[in-house]
């Protein structure tokens, strides 16, 4: 692999931050929404899982429910 020397290194990362395409605004906070409502519904279900495997365990064990 050939050496760059900084000067040269610095260019190409310049060269290719330029092609990068950004999101805007209003893309931004639309994905951050929709990770916001994934989220909340990824802990919902795993509330609701835990919920009934606890209720599970308490009436195979004979704890009552």
């Amino acid at each position: 692999m050939a050496k760059t020397n900084p000067g040269e290194f610095i260019r190409q990362v310049r060269q290719e931050v330029g092609k990068v395409t950004w999101p805007t605004r209003k893309e931004t906070g639309i994905t951050t929404a929709m990770v916001f409502v994934m989220v909340f519904a990824a802990a919902v279900f795993f509330f609701v899982v835990d919920q009934v495997l606890a209720f599970a365990v308490r009436t195979l064990l004979g704890l009552g429910g």
